[in-house]
């Protein structure tokens, strides 16, 4: 007996379609809001009230919110539900691991593949940054210095690393919230300024070192030796 061909029917393709161009949007807004830091780290993300906001079913933001913890941007908890990430120590130096593997990879490559197009948009970005430093516009100030790094990954023209690096830099983003370290010094626009010339110059040996250079000032720059304090509890109880 054949089997039976199961075919997608034009009404069922554009319904799917709808469906995963509505989930992008909620993603979208979801990630920027972290990468400006107005949903910290530990956010409860409650269901209901996120279907009620983006006006779609509680299913639909599920699959939003399993696709970020997925990507380690949101933490899942059973009977608990979604939160934004909140990075341990040990997962932020594990993150700057990684960004120091990648990132002079993707440099490297970048240059090979230059065109006139790519440092354009590498410019245009960076005129966007410093508008925003001009302007003092904190949220934009920290969503597009994470935004540049994910623009040299999909420039590079690997579409797995610039997956990771989009990860990576929202982790950051998180990991800069919470272990202190001021916006204007975790990523200085002129750092990003100056890896932009050495591509634009063809220059990977310098476009590399300038990133390490970079990525070791982010890190230096927050406070990951920190242990928990004791807690006084008859300080906290008035003694009583």
């Amino acid at each position: 007996m054949p089997s039976r061909t199961t075919r997608t029917t034009p009404a069922a393709s554009q319904a799917r379609l709808e469906r995963e161009g509505a989930n992008d949007e909620i993603y979208e807004r979801i990630y920027v809001a972290i990468l400006e830091h107005r949903l910290h780290p530990g956010t409860k993300l409650v269901e209901e009230r996120l279907a009620e906001i983006f006006h779609v079913s509680r299913a639909r933001v599920r699959e939003v919110l399993a696709r970020m913890a997925h990507e380690q941007i949101v933490e899942l908890y059973p009977q608990r539900g979604a939160y934004v990430a909140k990075p341990s120590i040990q997962q932020a130096t594990d993150v700057f691991e990684a960004r120091r593997l990648i990132e002079p990879a993707l440099l490297r490559r970048l240059v090979e593949n230059l065109t006139p197009e790519k440092v354009a948009r590498l410019k245009q970005h960076q005129e966007l940054e410093l508008d925003a430093r001009r302007r003092d516009d904190k949220r934009a100030i920290v969503r597009l210095s994470g935004e540049f790094h994910t623009l040299v990954a999909e420039l590079a023209g690997n579409s797995s690393l610039a997956r990771s690096m989009r990860e990576l830099s929202t982790l950051t983003c998180l990991i800069i919230f919470l272990y202190d370290a001021p916006t204007a010094t975790s990523c200085r626009a002129d750092e990003h300024s100056q890896i932009i010339d050495a591509i634009a110059r063809r220059d990977p040996s310098r476009a590399e070192k300038l990133m390490r250079e970079h990525l070791d000032h982010i890190e230096s720059s927050l406070k990951l030796d920190t242990t928990p304090e004791e807690v006084d509890l008859a300080e906290i109880f008035g003694g009583s």
